[in-house]
C-alpha cells in the first residue's frame, strides 16, 4: 500500500472509531506511522485529509451498492438499495454522520451524487412498470428521507443512550414508505 492510501486508511479508521468531531491528524499519523509533514504533503491540511476520507467513504458506499446483487424485480431492487444504504450507516455510524455533515456543509461529492442517482434509477424502473402511487420525484424523496431517518437511528443511539434500533423497527420504516409510494394491489385471497 502506498503512503497516500495508508494515510487515507488510517483517517477512515479514526473517523470510524472517533467520529468527525474528534478527528485528529495526530491520531492518523500514529496509525499510519508517518510524520505530520508527510501527511501534509499528501493532503495539504487536516481538512484536506478529512475531505479525502469522506469522499473515500462515499466511494465505498457507492461501490458496495454496485457490488450488491440486486433483484431483477424493480420493487425488490428498490428495497434492497434502501437496505444496503441503511446497513452501511448501521455498520459505520460515525463515518455516516461525518459524510452527511460534510454534505450539509455544502460539499459536492461525486460518489454521493452517484448513490442518489442509483436510487432515482431504481424508482424510475418501478415507475416504468406503472407501480408508483406518487410521482417518481416524490417517491425518490420519500425513499431517500426514510433511508436517512433509519440511518440516523443508528447514529443517534449513543446520544439517546439506547441500543441500536431493532430490525423490525427498521423494516417498519422501509415498508411504511413502500406502502405510500407503491400502488397497493388487493390480495387474490381477499376476493
Amino acid at each position: 500500500m502506498n503512503t497516500y492510501d495508508k494515510i487515507l486508511a488510517a483517517a477512515l479508521k479514526v473517523l470510524e472509531e472517533e467520529g468527525g468531531a474528534q478527528f485528529s491528524t495526530r491520531a492518523v499519523t500514529a496509525i499510519a506511522q508517518v510524520t505530520a509533514p508527510t501527511l501534509y504533503h499528501h493532503f495539504g491540511n487536516a481538512d484536506g485529509l478529512l475531505s479525502a476520507a469522506i469522499v473515500e467513504a462515499f466511494k465505498q458506499l457507492f461501490e458496495s451498492k454496485i457490488a450488491a446483487v440486486e433483484s431483477t424485480i424493480p420493487e425488490m431492487a428498490l428495497r434492497q438499495g434502501w437496505d444496503d444504504y441503511v446497513r452501511f450507516a448501521a455498520a459505520r455510524p460515525r463515518i455516516y454522520a461525518a459524510m452527511m455533515g460534510r454534505l450539509l456543509e455544502g460539499a459536492h461529492i461525486e460518489a454521493a451524487d452517484h448513490s442518489y442517482q442509483a436510487l432515482v434509477q431504481n424508482v424510475q424502473k418501478v415507475a416504468a412498470e406503472g407501480k408508483l402511487a406518487v410521482s417518481a420525484q416524490a417517491a425518490a424523496d420519500l425513499v431517500w428521507a426514510s433511508a436517512n431517518t433509519a440511518s440516523w437511528l443508528y447514529v443517534t443511539a449513543q446520544i439517546r443512550k439506547a441500543r441500536p434500533p431493532q430490525p423490525d423497527v427498521i423494516d417498519l420504516i422501509r415498508e411504511s414508505v413502500m406502502q405510500i409510494i407503491l400502488i397497493q394491489r388487493p390480495d387474490a385471497d381477499s376476493k
